[in-house]
């Protein structure tokens, strides 16, 4: 039997199966057929950030980030250019802590933006303050198992 790895769905967040052979092919949400690992940049909720945070074998890098912070904007484009770079290894989501502050509180989240990476159902890593898309992917290389 072939190694599998599990991947919350961003859009509907339904869990899906997916094998590990088969993370490069594009796979899609067996739910709602959006794609699971396509290198985009997903603005999620908090059932969807609990779900995958706890689900997720693949990293998953999440920015919480608010729309008045100037180091949040400044840093969407780098988020972005590094999300494309390190598909299908890791996937990337955004969370607004304006419109959910008690996920911010939740995740004991002090200063934005703050890029939190969560893998095998935990938080493996955290690193605060706007940073380029270079060191966003080695942050990932660094710390994902």
């Amino acid at each position: 039997m072939s190694k599998s790895e599990k991947l919350t769905c961003l859009e509907c967040g339904a869990v899906n199966r997916v094998p590990t052979d088969k993370l490069g092919a594009g796979p899609k949400c067996g739910t709602c057929g959006a794609r699971l690992n396509g290198g985009k940049v997903h603005e999620i909720d908090a059932k969807t950030l609990a779900k995958a945070a706890k689900n997720d074998t693949v990293p998953l890098l999440v920015d919480f980030w608010a729309p008045w912070c100037g180091p949040c904007r400044m840093m969407a484009p780098e988020f972005a250019r590094a999300a494309e770079a390190m598909k299908p290894g890791a996937r990337f989501a955004k969370i607004n802590t304006e419109d959910f502050p008690a996920v911010g509180q939740r995740n004991n989240i002090r200063g934005i933006p703050t890029m939190v990476l969560y893998q095998n159902g935990r938080e493996v890593a955290r690193q605060s303050g706007a940073m380029p898309a270079s060191a966003i992917e080695q942050f990932v290389r660094a710390n994902a198992a």
